[in-house]
């Protein structure tokens, strides 16, 4: 950890501290995508990765290597994995285990492999292995996508992949879930428009939430047979919607597809609570909000328009409204979350979330600029500990990509 006050401007307040947890100087190094659940309970230890970038990483690189940082231990940085193909990790509720993916597949075959490393690296195990068909399916799972998720009991793990043999153009993508004690996985979901899923399991720890998994829909995109987009339709074909683990109880948020508002591609649950945030932009007046809103029942593909759908736009205050990437801690009473304007170093600012449901946010603080670049490899995807102490982001203002951390708000 390199401490790094020279990232503090005058409008910072006043005992903000900011550092730097990557310091490799021959490979670029970042956190997770901030929607992964890769801290422990007790806001000690988080994974981050090294020779990689805010959207994932090469499956063939042999320098990409999960770390993990002891907050305790001066930002003290230890491999947990080595070698091509692990990808999609998910720190276990419980802040024993690392579960991630080895993928040697390619489309039609090969393997993808369901394996666990104990956070002081000294117990590994391969937990599953998919060589052939999915059971009850004709499909083989390929390119696994850069992020797995897990109950909060700890009990399921769910991540996305490509269905694809190879050989038809414009396959489907779908979802698995492992059960992590039968030891089985089921697909649960399965289209062509399941293209890029970003898979978030509620953070409630008992009752139907818990099955509940936030995913999203991208209409209108298309991939070789490969499972290579030739094309990814972002906004205007995007939509979220929550679905069960067992692929049962479709459901609709009410954001985008309404001709003026698009959804981004960010969104994530607010805590452990049933209710989900997006990031959304609009033509008229042009804005980057942010908006809270309630599942409810499929209705189709409307989007904002959807009848009966409850939102509040907790940027509402705001003149200008310029956000993009957040995440809130558990408790859903604070959340972090970068600004623009993209292209001159962005903003990073702290807020809190109101115990009502539709109250904007309030305490909007200014925290520095990151210094970003703001090219897709460089997003500042900013996300906070689980106790809501600390924020974490990304920026290439060094020339080469490295992960921070800020603290020193309370």
């Amino acid at each position: 950890m390199r401490l790094r006050p020279d990232l503090i401007g005058p409008a910072s307040p006043p005992d903000l501290e900011v550092a730097q947890l990557t310091t490799a100087s021959e490979v670029p190094s970042s956190h997770v995508y901030m929607e992964a659940q890769v801290f422990t309970p007790d806001s000690r230890f988080l994974v981050l990765h090294q020779s990689a970038h805010p959207h994932g990483s090469d499956p063939h690189d042999p320098r990409h290597a999960y770390l993990l940082c002891d907050l305790h231990d001066h930002g003290k940085l230890s491999p947990l994995t080595a070698g091509a193909g692990a990808t999609a990790p998910s720190v276990s509720p419980d802040g024993r285990w690392m579960y991630y993916f080895r993928d040697a597949t390619s489309p039609g075959g090969g393997r993808l492999s369901l394996e666990r490393v104990s956070l002081d690296g000294a117990t590994r195990d391969t937990v599953m292995v998919i060589d052939g068909p999915i059971p009850g399916t004709p499909f083989c799972p390929s390119r696994p996508y850069p992020l797995s998720t897990i109950s909060a009991d700890g009990q399921r793990l769910a991540i996305a992949v490509f269905l694809g043999d190879g050989q038809t153009p414009d396959a489907p993508w779908g979802l698995l879930v492992f059960d992590l004690r039968r030891l089985s996985v089921a697909l649960v979901l399965a289209g062509q428009t399941w293209c890029n899923l970003h898979p978030q399991y509620c953070r409630a720890v008992s009752g139907p939430e818990s099955h509940d998994i936030l995913i999203q829909e991208n209409h209108g995109n298309h991939c070789d047979p490969s499972g290579q987009f030739d094309r990814l339709v972002g906004g205007a074909g995007a939509d979220i919607h929550v679905i069960r683990d067992d692929g049962t109880g479709l459901r609709d948020l009410p954001w985008g597809r309404d001709g003026n508002e698009h959804c981004q591609g960010h969104q994530c649950w607010i805590g452990r609570s049933a209710r989900a945030l997006t990031s959304t932009s609009t033509r008229q007046p042009r804005s980057a909000r942010l908006i809270a809103g309630d599942p409810i029942s499929h209705q189709g593909h409307l989007g904002a328009t959807v009848s009966a759908g409850r939102r509040v736009d907790l940027t509402g205050q705001v003149d200008e409204p310029d956000f993009y990437h957040f995440a809130t801690d558990t408790s859903g009473r604070r959340l972090i979350t970068d600004s623009g304007p993209v292209g001159q170093g962005g903003g990073l600012w702290l807020a809190r979330l109101p115990a009502g449901a539709d109250a904007p946010l309030f305490d909007l603080t200014y925290l520095l600029s990151p210094r970003s670049s703001w090219v897709k490899g460089a997003h500042i995807h900013p996300f906070l500990s689980p106790d809501g102490r600390c924020g974490f982001f990304n920026s290439d203002e060094s020339g080469l990509l490295q992960a921070y951390l800020v603290r020193g708000w309370e």
